[in-house]
């Protein structure tokens, strides 16, 4: 475990909200390190997204007071933008967690880094430029099969934004991080992207769960993030 208390800054996915990952943060908390959880959802409802989702992101945090160490964890679709949101604190970040994340891909788009299958299926069931709510891009709905609380599922639902389809087409900042950096894989997934973090040499915690765990079992990944911290501190 992390010894040294950090302060965590938790980065939800921009097609979730923080219901995503609130529960993550009071654990985090209750283990002694003080968590910080944006609402970013605002700022990612007309592009250019990644311009506003970064400049809301220094903003709101400039408001924050933070202590000890900064790490920054994020969550999903946060992966990819972790460094830009470090190089937009006026606060030296000490390290990044990834948490069933994508990886870095500076100058790509996410279109650029999926099927174009996948891309030609959002494409069509958007309307008037927007996506559908992150958890009707599957099915079985996501929300209905892992999440069992009734009132946990409702404000994720509730809470997941309609992204404009023209931020899957944006291309991510191209911001290097050579700082500390580790992994922690929940679902099968994203394992391509856990095995690319291990042969960087980062330290890699794999959890027998699903995606949506930070939400609804959120002990064991706040376990396995404080482990991932304790070697890079």
């Amino acid at each position: 475990m992390a010894a040294t208390p950090v302060t965590a800054v938790l980065v939800h996915s921009p097609f979730l909200g923080p219901a995503s990952l609130r529960p993550l943060a009071d654990a985090l908390a209750a283990q002694g390190h003080p968590a910080v959880l944006l609402d970013l959802r605002p700022s990612v409802v007309a592009p250019p997204v990644h311009q506003v989702l970064l400049g809301a992101f220094a903003d709101a945090m400039s408001e924050e007071l933070l202590e000890g160490p900064v790490v920054l964890i994020g969550h999903s679709g946060a992966g990819p933008l972790l460094p830009a949101f470090a190089d937009s604190l006026e606060e030296a970040v000490t390290g990044l967690v990834f948490v069933d994340a994508g990886l870095p891909t500076p100058g790509l788009s996410w279109r650029d880094t999926v099927p174009a299958s996948m891309y030609a299926e959002l494409r069509a069931s958007s309307r008037e430029g927007q996506l559908p709510r992150w958890q009707r891009w599957f099915t079985p709905d996501p929300l209905a099969t892992l999440v069992a609380d009734p009132v946990l599922r409702a404000e994720m639902a509730d809470e997941a934004p309609e992204v404009p389809i023209a931020f899957l087409k944006e291309e991510r900042p191209e911001v290097p991080w050579d700082g500390p950096a580790g992994y922690v894989l929940l679902s099968p997934a994203y394992e391509s992207d856990a095995a690319a973090a291990a042969a960087k040499g980062w330290p890699v915690r794999r959890l027998d769960t699903h995606h949506l765990a930070p939400a609804t079992d959120p002990d064991p990944v706040a376990r396995a993030v404080l482990e991932v911290l304790s070697e890079l501190l």
